[in-house]
């Protein structure tokens, strides 16, 4: 290893505040199956309005389905979960996110032990073709109640000169039925609405996802303070509880641990000599091919899905006229906004139809679309991608081989592999270390260690 630098790595300080916080959701639902304490628990997507149920008291506890079908994989409890779907009959050709909670759902069985804490409501963002119907089966099946906001037609790309008009009409769309979702919940519910507790949730989510997005500009540095599986770990926080003070104080502290990091030279990955991002999500059930490619001395710095998940990103175009992404600045009177109920779901509408850039791109395959994947290659310093062709997610697969070809043409090797976010049945471990091989030997790059 002659002229290979050596940087020095350590555990995250913050590694176990980060283990605690997701826990601590997953501990209080648990205790909402065995009556220990009958928490409000709403469930849906964790993509967009988790912080609108908070008015309701701070006993609200919300269970998001991806990050739990995320976690039934990681744990190796795919296939059972999945069995419970598909013996109703849905097919495996499923979001893996979906079949995995509702396969929890008809089996009442809990991916972290015992009875499945079933929600008092249901409450989604139609965000992608899957999500908007994921939960009407679960509430039917439940018999609780259930609603679903359609956020509709993101804001344009900036290039597309989208009139002032027509974005008001965006923007109106969307908010009338953030008001709706709420009287709706209080007749569910019979509680009286805290608009306060609504406008803390709106403040920690637009301070939350901008924070999140500041650490993650941080890996530009060279080598990088994170590594692409230690971020899973820290980006779900965001993911399941943004609109809490608690995580809007982790990502402070994570913040200020990776400028100490930098500061100090420590690496996420001890060999990095090679830099890649990731496409789509990850195999949950199969992180490990992650360390193996840091074997190699390559280091995956992120992607868009777990910088860009929950929003909190600006698109903009240099004087060159060149594309980039930024962290999004939170608006300087946002406590002002946020002491109405209607200020505060105002603002969090702005937030996510100007910042909420994986909204405008999920789905839809315009060109910024294909392009933003080799805007973060390239503004975070890689030499390569690594793309996932998830069976397991339909809007991540959209376009998908339209932004290969961009990053190829753009001058980035791709490493392509098939698979399924959740379901390991989908994953070929062979073959897919096979062509981690042939990548790293295509690219010279032999393993620096066993």
């Amino acid at each position: 290893m002659t002229g290979i630098k050596k940087y020095p790595t350590k555990q995250f300080d913050c590694w176990g505040l980060a283990k605690e916080l997701r826990m601590d959701i997953y501990r209080k639902l648990g205790q909402k199956a065995t009556g220990e304490k009958d928490w409000l628990v709403v469930s849906g997507g964790t993509e967009g309005l988790i912080g609108l149920p908070a008015g309701l008291g701070e006993d609200y506890v919300p269970f998001g389905g991806e990050p739990y079908g995320a976690s039934t994989g990681a744990l190796g409890k795919s296939v059972e979960m999945m069995g419970y779907c598909e013996k109703k009959g849905y097919a495996r050709d499923l979001c893996g996110y979906c079949r995995n909670y509702l396969g929890s759902t008809f089996g009442d069985s809990y991916t972290f032990g015992g009875k499945y804490p079933h929600p008092d409501l249901y409450f989604q963002l139609h965000f992608c073709d899957t999500h908007g119907k994921w939960y009407q089966p679960a509430a039917e099946f439940t018999d609780k109640p259930y609603f679903v906001i359609d956020i509709g037609a993101m804001y344009r790309w900036p290039k597309w000169n989208e009139s002032e008009e027509r974005k008001k009409y965006k923007f109106d769309y969307l908010l009338k039925q953030m008001h709706d979702s709420i009287d709706w919940m209080t007749e569910k519910t019979g509680r009286e609405y805290n608009d306060e507790l609504l406008g803390d949730a709106v403040y920690n989510e637009i301070m939350c996802t901008s924070k999140w997005a500041k650490c993650c500009e941080l890996n530009k540095n060279i080598p990088a303070p994170m590594d692409e599986k230690s971020m899973f770990a820290f980006y779900v926080i965001h993911v399941l509880r943004r609109h809490t003070k608690e995580a809007l104080q982790f990502f402070d502290i994570l913040y200020d641990e990776l400028t100490d990091r930098i500061d100090k030279g420590i690496a996420g990955v001890e060999y990095e000599r090679f830099r890649m991002i990731h496409n789509s999500q990850p195999p949950w059930h199969s992180l490990d091919i992650f360390r193996y490619m840091e074997k190699f001395g390559v280091a995956c710095v992120g992607s868009q899905y777990d910088f860009m998940l929950s929003g909190g990103w600006d698109y903009y175009y240099d004087e060159k006229d060149v594309p980039h992404i930024k962290a999004a600045e939170p608006p300087s009177d946002l406590k002002e906004q946020i002491k109405t109920r209607d200020g505060a779901l105002r603002a969090l509408t702005a937030w996510l139809l100007d910042y909420g850039i994986q909204g405008r791109s999920f789905r839809f395959p315009m060109i910024e679309r294909r392009n933003i994947d080799s805007v973060i290659a390239r503004d975070w310093n890689c030499q390569g991608a690594m793309m996932h062709l998830n069976r397991g997610c339909e809007g991540w697969a959209v376009g998908q081989l339209e932004v290969r070809r961009c990053l190829v043409e753009n001058g980035f090797p791709v490493l392509s592999y098939e698979g399924n976010v959740a379901d390991p049945r989908e994953f070929d471990r062979g073959k897919t270390y096979a062509r981690i091989d042939s990548f790293m030997e295509a690219n010279q790059l032999k393993k620096l260690v066993d």
